[in-house]
């Protein structure tokens, strides 16, 4: 099941599973339609597909996502973790509800999933998706970074407490795919802020996210996926 797999990164990630093999859940929220033809897509490749709306922010949409998952498919094999929320806001204006959102969105619900797709008492793998930013400042998504943080720890305690049934690592992506609104000038405009001075694609993404499935030794690490954006700046030492 790949979270938020109707549009961009989740798209490209459901159908690189797809292409590797696999039979995959789109989950979406309001996008229906999109996840519609993302389903059809991965069927033209010869997977199986369903698709499951829920609202990540809803406590109780979350509770029941894996269940449906489960009793669509028969089982979960391998969860990606990739929808959150984007909001803007700086450290010296979000508003306790701001938090709250994003956490639930980007950080909560993942680990609610994570604990209901490890109750299966099975082998599987856990990706979640990450941001490059986590290791130095988002000044302009101040509540966003937080929760983004806060499901990098989350990612690392995971590894520890669901070994040796399950795998979890992460990517981080970096200057892939332009915001809603902007095209490839945006990219192109921001290349120079990663060491290599160029943006990424989406393959770049869902090669990393192959690489952690198909390496039945790695846990608890992320995959910078920013043409080295990371090293150029750290706040937290």
């Amino acid at each position: 099941m790949v979270t938020g797999s109707a549009r961009r990164l989740g798209r490209a990630t459901a159908l690189a599973l797809a292409d590797a093999g696999a039979d995959v859940i789109v989950h979406y929220h309001n996008s229906s339609g999109a996840a519609g033809e993302t389903a059809a897509q991965i069927e033209r490749a010869g997977r199986r597909a369903w698709t499951l709306g829920a609202d990540l922010a809803s406590l109780a949409e979350v509770d029941s996502l894996m269940r449906r998952a489960i009793d669509a498919a028969g089982r979960v094999d391998i969860l990606v973790n990739n929808a959150s929320v984007f909001a803007s806001s700086t450290v010296l204006d979000f508003s306790p509800a701001d938090l709250s959102s994003g956490v639930q969105v980007n950080a909560m619900a993942p680990l609610t999933l994570c604990r209901a797709f490890a109750a299966q008492k099975r082998p599987g793998d856990i990706v979640n998706f990450l941001d490059c930013r986590i290791v130095d400042y988002d000044r302009s998504h101040a509540a966003y970074h937080l929760s983004k943080r806060m499901l990098f720890s989350i990612t690392r305690m995971l590894a520890l407490e669901l070994a040796p049934l399950v795998k979890v690592n992460a990517v981080a992506p970096g200057l892939i795919l332009p915001p809603a609104g902007e095209d490839e000038s945006y990219l192109a405009a921001q290349a120079h802020t990663n060491p290599l001075g160029r943006h990424g694609r989406a393959e770049d993404v869902t090669a990393a996210v192959l690489f952690l499935l198909r390496s039945p030794f790695v846990t608890g690490q992320v995959i910078y996926v920013d043409g080295g954006r990371h090293m150029k700046g750290r706040v937290y030492g």
